[in-house]
């Protein structure tokens, strides 16, 4: 059976696809997560935070690959602040975002890691539900989206359009063909092929927390 995919260009001078983080340090891995695809198409639908069940059953219906085009540089951001008790931040939701601690006497220290220019395209449709976005209404909300769109940080602003059109194929690993391009890509591990790996990237949105992996598959798109 030949589905529909949803085609997106995940580019930008930094983006930031979240993997396991131990402490202060966040790495990044080469391909997106199916929590951080969730937020950001949660984001551009508008979804709050505190819509934990909307957020859970869009990334339960999320099928999706992702390949590499452009293997960007990783890129190393070592962070020292010393926070303020009425320090506040930008945020997308209207407001100021507030610290509720106590002033630091020595630096906050974090370490960030970054892909520079980095190029990823994923493909993705998702399983029949009786309610809830369909993919028609999830390309119009990455045009127009209901708040500021970014790829895993605040500062990883999109350098091209991230609807990038519509594909068909039978499978992820097809419709990943169909992009017309050739690099390293994952695909769900069920199709077979590739080398199989373990991601530990789903998260339990009601309680707030990474607890969960997927099975997928990784190898060359020719």
């Amino acid at each position: 059976m030949t589905h529909r995919w949803l085609h997106l260009r995940l580019a930008a001078p930094l983006v930031a696809f979240g993997d396991v983080a131990i402490d202060h340090v966040g790495p990044t891995r080469d391909f997106p997560a199916a929590s951080a695809l969730t937020g950001l198409l949660a984001n551009a639908l508008g979804l709050r935070r505190e819509e934990t069940s909307a957020h859970q059953a869009l990334q339960d219906r999320l099928v999706f690959g992702a390949m590499v085009i452009r293997q960007g540089r990783l890129l190393t951001d070592i962070q020292n602040a010393k926070l303020e008790a009425n320090d506040r931040g930008w945020s997308t939701w209207g407001r100021p975002d507030e610290r509720a601690g106590a002033t630091y006497d020595t630096p906050h220290r974090r370490r960030r890691d970054y892909l520079a220019d980095h190029d990823c395209r994923v493909v993705l449709r998702l399983l029949d539900a009786e309610t809830g976005p369909d993919l028609n209404r999830l390309a119009d909300a990455l045009d127009r989206p209901a708040r500021p769109l970014f790829i895993g940080r605040k500062g990883c602003l999109p350098s091209a359009q991230l609807f990038a059109g519509w594909l068909e194929g039978e499978t992820v690993r097809k419709a990943l063909e169909a992009i017309g391009e050739a690099g390293r890509a994952i695909w769900p591990a069920e199709e077979g092929g590739g080398t199989i790996r373990d991601l530990n990237d789903v998260r339990n949105w009601r309680i707030g927390l990474h607890g969960g992996r997927r099975r997928v598959s990784e190898g060359e798109i020719a």
